[in-house]
């Protein structure tokens, strides 16, 4: 059963919390726009011609923001289901899923680049475009420099590496603010569910783990590698964290559950309520997810907080 803890997106689906699907990641903390590779992150040859980007085709719910925050969204010709930021992408038309795509409905919008989010369930489509002739760019974004990175490549892929650079630094420049002014604050430690059955929390693998540590609290799963790794209540109530993050109302459906008094936090009511159309995407609105937790974690700082 899918939890309403929290209505996280990372990505496409939840793939950026999946399980058999983890990938890995260089942190950064203060930097511009990345260094691109030369390889997608299925190893094909990162397009740097903007002619490749004349009719894009994005099955990235993070990097369709993206396209249209860089102000390249005229190139796109399609997008997937998934996608629902910002609201003028429903203009642009849905050709299905954006994991195990429907590869004909998508050559059918005559791509000349086609961008996916790189799990292995979309190799296929990739190997399948690349012998119809049509570039893709397969890239992750489970952590913050996988954001920067996929603005960087999307940029110099669709002619607009100086919008990239500009969504970048100010992405960062934000969350540097709110790292800076979290430093010096005691950090609560605290418990991320995402889903429900099985019982899945925030781990470091995620960004979302990134976040809670510049907004200045503790993950007490940090010492797990995936990025929503299963455990057992408890675990949780072993750890004892100081509060539980949850999504609107559902503190109250936690507190009525038997099963979740056996965490403290729960006893004591003690949760930190987010917006999940905003933490539960990787993209940028990065920035003001970091606010935003860090105003529920440090109401002292509201009135300094960007």
């Amino acid at each position: 059963m899918r939890c309403a803890l929290v209505a996280l997106l990372p990505c496409i689906g939840a793939v950026g919390c999946s399980r058999a699907d983890t990938g890995t990641a260089n942190q950064r903390d203060t930097v511009s726009v990345v260094a691109v590779a030369d390889t997608d992150d299925f190893g094909a040859p990162l397009p740097t011609d903007a002619r490749f980007g004349a009719r894009v085709v994005s099955l990235n719910p993070a990097a369709t923001e993206a396209i249209f925050t860089i102000g390249a969204d005229s190139l796109l010709v399609g997008r997937s289901r998934w996608d629902e930021y910002p609201k003028a992408v429903s203009r642009i038309a849905a050709l299905g899923d954006g994991i195990r795509p429907n590869v004909e409905t998508v050559l059918a919008a005559r791509p000349t680049l086609v961008v996916l989010y790189a799990t292995a369930e979309n190799r296929a489509a990739a190997d399948a475009l690349a012998r119809a002739g049509v570039r893709t760019v397969a890239l992750r974004v489970d952590h913050i420099a996988q954001f920067h990175r996929l603005l960087a490549a999307l940029g110099r892929a669709l002619g607009a590496e100086a919008n990239a650079r500009i969504v970048s630094d100010s992405v960062q420049s934000t969350l540097d603010r709110v790292r800076a002014l979290t430093a010096s604050r005691p950090r609560p430690r605290v418990v991320w569910p995402v889903w429900e059955s099985p019982l899945l929390v925030i781990g470091s693998g995620s960004y979302i783990d990134e976040l809670l540590s510049i907004a200045g609290a503790e993950n007490v799963f940090h010492d797990m590698d995936a990025p929503s790794p299963p455990v057992s209540i408890e675990e949780i109530a072993k750890r004892d964290p100081d509060h539980v993050i949850t999504g609107a109302s559902r503190g109250e459906q936690l507190s009525a559950n038997p099963s979740w008094q056996a965490i403290r936090a729960v006893r004591e009511n003690r949760f930190i309520v987010q917006d999940p159309s905003v933490t539960g995407r990787p993209s940028v609105v990065l920035g003001m997810a970091a606010v935003q937790l860090a105003r529920a974690l440090h109401p002292e700082l509201r009135d300094s907080l960007p």
